[in-house]
């Protein structure tokens, strides 16, 4: 069955660093557009990231733009998302997410699979 499994998350201090990644198995991983997310605590889940399939095209919100970068292995099908200059409001579980076609979109409602996510908590 597929799996997408992230790993990477923890404690980071406000300006420090985190890279995230998201192992995958048991879909064609080329095949896919491939997403980041994260829900806050009584926030609704929100769009943090997306790449192509060829790894090309990355698509981020505006929130992230120039600190977050999202990147894709396709020889061992893994997504990540490095993040830079993290603040305390980029404490949130992040879910990466798998969706077919060749669209980068926003809407989480377009991904197919979702992995269990993982905790990133920034301290000021």
């Amino acid at each position: 069955q597929v799996q997408l499994v992230e790993s990477g998350g923890g404690l980071a201090q406000a300006g420090g660093s985190l890279r995230l990644s998201c192992a995958t198995s048991g879909l064609t991983f080329s095949t896919y557009v491939m997403g980041w997310f994260r829900q806050a605590p009584g926030k609704e889940r929100e769009f943090v990231a997306a790449i192509s399939r060829t790894g090309i095209s990355p698509y981020y919100a505006d929130s992230v733009k120039g600190r977050f970068t999202i990147s894709r292995d396709n020889a061992k099908n893994t997504v990540y998302l490095q993040m830079n200059s993290l603040e305390p409001e980029h404490t949130a579980v992040y879910y990466c997410a798998a969706k077919s076609g060749v669209l980068l979109d926003r809407n989480p409602k377009t991904y197919t699979y979702w992995g269990q996510g993982t905790q990133v908590t920034v301290s000021s």
